[in-house]
């Protein structure tokens, strides 16, 4: 097995032909890339661009999805007490697909199925002619070098340099539109119950939107988030963008919210300032459909200055 990393080389040619994409995010790299017809199996999560949910799906949640906030916490929660996975590989399925590129991730066991997880399923048959690249973004700029990584791993850095000059031109339009614009404070939360701000990216991506976060830092992980810090920085917009949630599913169990008094005190509440989003689709994803997340936000934090693209499929004014 050649194993790639930050610190290691890409892989030499021949350029693989069988690709599995264990994360959604790397899915959508992979056919930003235009080598979508590359891809044999994809995990569970992957659904976008829509035709991937064709492929075999090697991957499967431990706990029910569909239960509550509170209960999927508390579920994983106990599953990593026990020192188990939260998600399950088809093994057998995935060597039967003879990848010669899998792509997976280690920045987030809770999130999706992890670098130690994929090593332990194929330790015993993975031979020299398969590449296992994992992906750790907690920044901006670490997406536009796993774009880099994924491209150059696939034999195409040049649709790579292309692919990210795209999309670093998309955030610098959008930030000279809003550069004189004021600038309103925002929190972003990426879990209901208990309450998690939302780290890692979400502040650049809330700057490109001409926003300024005060729950979080760039690069720093998400993580439980204490009330009277809410309390303490008061935002004046609130995003909704709840880890794997769609837009219904977010407003849904925004009910437990709702009946906190505390959560009632809040000016962006009381303001009419809060809103929902589909985070699954969008801010959740280190891939390329950053950019388009920070579109998004935009219509929300200006929408004098940008059009409401996504107004209703993606997002929705929150009113309880």
């Amino acid at each position: 097995m050649t194993h790639s990393s930050a610190s290691q080389d890409i892989p030499p040619y021949p350029a693989p032909k069988r690709v599995v994409s264990l994360i959604a995010s790397s899915t959508e790299i992979i056919c930003a890339l235009g080598c979508g017809d590359r891809l044999v199996g994809r995990s569970h999560e992957c659904d976008f661009p829509p035709e991937v949910t064709a492929l075999p799906k090697l991957t499967r949640a431990r706990l029910d999805t569909a239960a509550s906030s509170g209960e999927i916490d508390r579920a994983v929660r106990d599953i990593l007490t026990d020192a188990l996975a939260v998600y399950d590989i088809e093994a057998e399925a995935l060597r039967e697909l003879r990848p010669d590129l899998i792509v997976t991730q280690d920045l987030c066991e809770v999130c999706a199925v992890s670098l130690s997880d994929v090593e332990a399923a194929v330790c015993d048959w993975i031979g020299t002619g398969t590449d296992l690249v994992s992906l750790k973004p907690s920044r901006l700029d670490h997406v536009w070098s796993d774009i880099r990584r994924v491209a150059e791993s696939l034999g195409e850095p040049l649709r790579g340099e292309a692919l990210i000059d795209h999309l670093q031109g998309r955030l610098r339009k959008l930030e000279e539109r809003l550069s004189a614009r004021k600038r309103p404070t925002v929190g972003c939360i990426e879990w209901l119950d208990p309450i998690m701000d939302a780290g890692n990216w979400m502040p650049e991506i809330v700057a490109a939107a001409g926003g300024r976060d005060i729950l979080s830092k760039p690069g720093e992980h998400s993580g439980y988030l204490d009330w009277a810090q809410l309390q303490a920085a008061d935002p004046q917009v609130l995003i909704m963008l709840p880890c794997g949630f769609d837009l219904e599913r977010t407003r849904q169990e925004m009910a437990t919210l709702d009946a906190d008094p505390r959560w009632q005190a809040l000016s962006a509440v009381q303001r009419g300032e809060v809103y929902v989003t589909d985070g699954n689709q969008f801010f959740n994803r280190p891939g390329p459909r950053l950019v388009e997340s920070a579109e998004l936000l935009a219509e929300i934090l200006h929408p004098q200055i940008i059009e409401p693209k996504h107004k209703a499929s993606a997002w929705a004014r929150y009113m309880g």
